[in-house]
């Protein structure tokens, strides 16, 4: 590889990482052709950036970074590399799912805001975080909890009010 083609290894892998929301660093050895065909489909399907990729250009493009060598570990043997640019649990969620029925790939690791994560981080707790559509639904019901506690609250004189005179009425139909 010329050193020119390698530079622009390095750049397009630090554009990857600077713009990405999470990183899952993947291990695919073992698997079949048609295994990471069927990997890298659902990848595509859910607009996540699949590449295998060579450790040292890894560590060449994150060498600015304070937390790399955090990933030492990750960046040794077969290295493939999942980027969510729009929900960061997007590529999380799809390995795990992948992973139900193929126990060969791997996670080596996570990153997310510039945290490392370990393998099982990745699974319980990047995996498990809402998607922007949870996330806003989320925030919309804590938005309206307080006006519907309000509205219970003004209608509740009224109600009991109602239930005192519905009390009255079967007292005087059946006294």
């Amino acid at each position: 590889m010329l050193k020119s083609q390698k530079a622009d290894l390095v750049q397009a892998i630090r554009d990857r990482f600077a713009r990405m929301s999470s990183a899952v660093f993947l291990d695919y050895q073992g698997m079949t052709v048609a295994e990471v065909s069927a990997l890298r489909d659902v990848f595509r399907e859910r607009r996540i950036d699949y590449r295998v990729v060579k450790n040292t250009l890894v560590r060449q493009a994150l060498a600015d970074e304070p937390w790399v060598d955090r990933l030492e570990a990750a960046l040794c043997g077969m290295t493939a590399v999942a980027w969510s640019f729009e929900e960061p649990s997007a590529a999380a969620r799809a390995v795990r799912e992948f992973r139900k029925g193929n126990e060969k790939l791997k996670i080596k690791a996570g990153l997310l805001e510039g945290t490392v994560l370990t393998p099982e981080a990745v699974e319980t707790q990047l995996a498990t975080l809402p998607n922007k559509d949870e996330a806003r639904a989320m925030l919309l019901a804590t938005l309206m909890a307080p006006a519907q506690r309000f509205v219970m609250l003004l209608n509740a004189p009224a109600r009991s009010a109602v239930g005192v005179l519905a009390a009255r009425q079967r007292e005087l139909e059946h006294g």
